[in-house]
């Protein structure tokens, strides 16, 4: 529904008619209209672009980030790892969430300030796992050897400890991508992630916040989406974990 959501959609998500506003679901509007008027499975539809492509591009962001990072703090050493490690440490002591409200408050309510702010947030995970995964490895015999063959440090890196580290980091991916669709989604319900009239499943349910009481479904229906992403990618991950013999993270 995501990719095709544009061919799907009955209805334009942004137009808002405020003669049809709160209305039943019918033919023209399978799941009713909201307080504007605007078509609920519409805004559905083309609201899991945006959360579910934000998601995308945050995780791809961590991993291109934490990989390298990983890599040479764990490979280098020295005061580099240090480094890293401290930071690491320092933004590690407040659970995430309230990590990214500071950043994303302090930066502003936007949709590039919010990605930012998760992506500062989820690195420290990604790099943590790939060092200390370089540790375990870089002690073994086959490394060893390649340092004794005169074995470059970044074909060393590259060729024999980068693909030690992919099934690790595909399962963290996976997994991570139900906890960063809640980060996200309840950044926007609070009003520093996407702003109106954007259809985003955050933003949807802090729209129909004021309407709960009356027309609950304005908030159901974004939660429900949410929940069935959410578990989905839950699974997804547990399965490849299993399937990749990854020991637990």
């Amino acid at each position: 529904m995501t990719i095709t959501g544009p061919f799907l959609v009955p209805n334009d998500p942004f137009s808002a008619n405020m003669a049809e506003r709160l209305a039943s679901p019918s033919l023209t509007y399978p799941l009713g209209t909201d307080h504007m008027g605007r078509c609920l499975f519409s805004r559905l539809v083309i609201g899991s672009q945006a959360t579910l492509g934000i998601t995308a591009l945050v995780i791809a962001t961590v991993i291109l980030i934490g990989i390298p990072i990983g890599l040479l703090s764990g490979y280098i050493g020295g005061r580099f790892d240090s480094f890293v490690m401290r930071m690491a440490d320092g933004l590690i002591a407040l659970p995430e969430f309230i990590l990214a409200i500071s950043i994303a408050g302090f930066l502003g309510p936007s949709l590039p300030n919010l990605m930012l702010s998760v992506v500062l947030v989820k690195w420290i995970s990604y790099t943590r796992v790939v060092r200390g995964i370089v540790l375990s490895e870089r002690e073994k015999e086959y490394v060893l050897a390649a340092k004794v063959g005169g074995c470059p440090t970044w074909r060393i890196i590259t060729r024999h400890l980068l693909p030690q580290i992919i099934s690790p980091v595909l399962v963290l991916a996976a997994l991570d991508v139900g906890k960063v669709i809640l980060i996200i989604s309840s950044l926007s319900y609070l009003g520093l992630g996407a702003q109106p009239p954007a259809p985003e499943w955050g933003a949807m349910l802090n729209d129909g916040r004021p309407f709960f009481q009356t027309f609950p479904e304005l908030m159901i229906y974004p939660g429900i989406a949410i929940f069935i992403v959410v578990l989905s990618c839950n699974l997804i991950g547990e399965g490849l974990r299993d399937k990749l013999d990854v020991k637990s993270m």
